[in-house]
């Protein structure tokens, strides 16, 4: 290579932010799964390219800030999913509702469950194995309102701590339990017609 001739990729695989070409080779080959990265949080398109865009614009503004300790992907969707958690904060969707209540398993006096008991639903990062079940699960969990589903996708599918959790959302880690055990609740609700029928097996 000459001295003359630009290096278009840092040693941490960023485009050089001035060579437009390659940073438009890089958005056409990360956009998708952003995109869907940003879909499962904000369920919204247009919000979903504005949190995209704005991620972009980050990574390459932060680019001195990635130290090699992650992978480069890992990096950039934990800068998609902070912008769309900023969104949703800024709409404060993230404040807890009874929309759930109607998917929580009944108990009677006795403390036993009402329905048949089903015990052996596994969390829903062991689930998302195929994409048969990936999208039944995926179905499922957007099923939920934000409050809840944005715990779970952090805690389950993120597989961010509970103190991470908390700080992100910016409510206690005992707040973050009691939302995590609440939509895990309703979540094996929602999946256990499939699970019964042997769908996932």
């Amino acid at each position: 290579m000459g001295e003359n001739q630009r290096n278009t990729t840092s040693s941490h695989n960023l485009p050089d932010a001035s060579d437009k070409e390659a940073v438009a080779g890089f958005v056409r080959e990360n956009i998708q799964w952003m995109m869907q990265v940003a879909l499962h949080y904000l369920r919204d398109i247009p919000l979903a390219e504005d949190a995209v865009q704005i991620a972009f614009s980050k990574i390459f503004t932060k680019s001195d800030q990635f130290k090699g300790q992650v992978r480069i992907q890992a990096w950039m969707r934990s800068i998609v999913v902070n912008e769309a958690l900023m969104i949703l904060r800024k709409r404060k969707s993230l404040k807890e509702d009874n929309t759930i209540d109607p998917l929580l398993p009944e108990f009677d006096k006795w403390k036993c469950r009402v329905e048949m008991p089903w015990v052996n639903v596994p969390n829903p990062e062991d689930l998302l194995i195929t994409e048969q079940t990936r999208q039944t699960v995926r179905a499922a969990i957007d099923k939920l309102s934000d409050a809840y589903r944005v715990v779970l996708l952090l805690r389950d599918i993120e597989e961010q701590t509970t103190a991470e959790v908390a700080e992100a959302l910016e409510i206690s880690e005992a707040n973050v339990k009691v939302r995590l055990h609440r939509a895990r609740a309703a979540l094996k609700t929602l999946l256990e017609p499939q699970m019964r029928e042997g769908r996932f097996n």
